[in-house]
């Protein structure tokens, strides 16, 4: 997983030129470590919430959601980009 990520973002930051990929790279490496900083701080502090069970279900209802309006976006498309390129 961990060369994937490596490749995929080093194949996207070719795309933005010579000094644009290590501006991009930064960037990456930057909000990685913001979002897991993030996560494990919010998982502390959300401990308390998720241990109700009712808590766990909102969530994965959002999630179930969410899963839905995607699989539908992507069944309307008829094949198209869902976002122009």
């Amino acid at each position: 997983m961990y060369s994937d990520t490596v490749v995929l973002l080093g194949a996207v930051a070719n795309q933005h030129g010579e000094d644009g990929r290590w501006v991009f790279g930064a960037g990456a490496c930057t909000a990685s470590l913001l979002w897991f900083s993030a996560l494990g701080f919010g998982a502390r502090l959300l401990a308390p919430l998720f241990a109700r069970t009712i808590a766990w279900r909102v969530l994965d209802s959002v999630i179930a959601l969410m899963m839905w309006a995607l699989a539908a976006t992507l069944l309307l498309s008829n094949g198209q980009p869902v976002v122009p390129v």
